[in-house]
């Protein structure tokens, strides 16, 4: 069985299956993924978001605003705790910093990462961190808002091994996403080579970042396994193994307890 530990559900095209959230479900079930990670990125689509999932068990989700949201309400720690409560949302985020799609005084992009950090902290929940081009600032902040205390995901890791191993020292797991599959991705795979069984985990993005053979393409979570194919490849081990060490690291990360909340456990997932 499989984990898509990152996807945005509300935003991906239901066309190939007739327009309908549930269909795409049943097909999610046919292809073993066991448990899905639905992210926010604003609050003007959360709510909708959390009632298109809220049926589905194993479908847990996150509260947050993306850091190149501009437009739309930018919350305070307080709101972020209110609705980080409930049982539903599992973290905090997406959060973190970037300079690529944000330019001039991001004073702004700034302070609404250390809310999220310090709501984080106050709800002992992980964070989802997105970072781009920003490296050095995101790591900084991380460890002066004393992040370590929750820890969380480094959500499709694009950096290299020396911000990796600062990570995995401030407490965070490193997810693989698409990208590890493109040819062009020599030091993330590097990355994947290297990162302790323990601590990664792997997720597709989608809709974004679709994975080799389908880059290019609208994404969906039943194209998790290709980034557990790649990375079986890369660590010289089996999907299988991949599929199981990065469903327990999942698991033990977000404080679950696994039987409550698998589907289909009776399947196996085949090389």
């Amino acid at each position: 069985m499989l984990i898509d530990s990152h996807c945005h559900l509300d935003r991906i095209d239901l066309a190939p299956y007739q327009n309908d959230f549930a269909c795409f479900m049943h097909e999610a079930a046919n292809s073993q993924i066991e448990h899905l990670l639905c992210i926010a990125i604003d609050l003007e689509a959360y709510p909708a978001m959390l009632d298109l999932v809220t049926p589905y068990p194993q479908i847990s989700v996150t509260v947050g605003v993306h850091p190149n949201v501009q437009d739309g309400q930018d919350p305070s720690v307080e709101e972020l705790i209110a609705l980080g409560q409930s049982d539903k949302v599992i973290g905090i985020g997406e959060t973190g910093l970037d300079y690529f799609r944000s330019e001039g005084d991001l004073s702004w992009q700034h302070q609404r990462f250390r809310n999220h950090i310090n709501a984080a902290k106050a709800l002992k929940k992980p964070l989802i961190i997105h970072t781009r081009e920003a490296k050095h600032d995101t790591l900084r902040m991380l460890e002066e808002e004393g992040a370590s205390e929750v820890g969380g995901i480094i959500h499709c890791f694009t950096e290299d091994w020396e911000f990796a191993k600062k990570a995995l020292d401030l407490n965070f797991y490193i997810s693989f996403s698409g990208i590890v599959t493109f040819n062009s991705a020599k030091e993330i795979q590097e990355v994947a080579k290297k990162v302790p069984a323990d601590r990664f985990l792997i997720e597709t993005d989608s809709p974004y970042l679709a994975p080799v053979p389908f880059r290019g393409r609208p994404n969906y979570p039943t194209y998790v396994r290709y980034v557990a194919e790649k990375l079986a490849e890369l660590r010289g081990t089996t999907i299988n193994k991949i599929a199981e060490t990065s469903t327990e690291n999942f698991y033990r990360l977000f404080k679950l307890a696994q039987s409550s909340i698998i589907v289909g456990r009776n399947k196996t997932t085949q090389a």
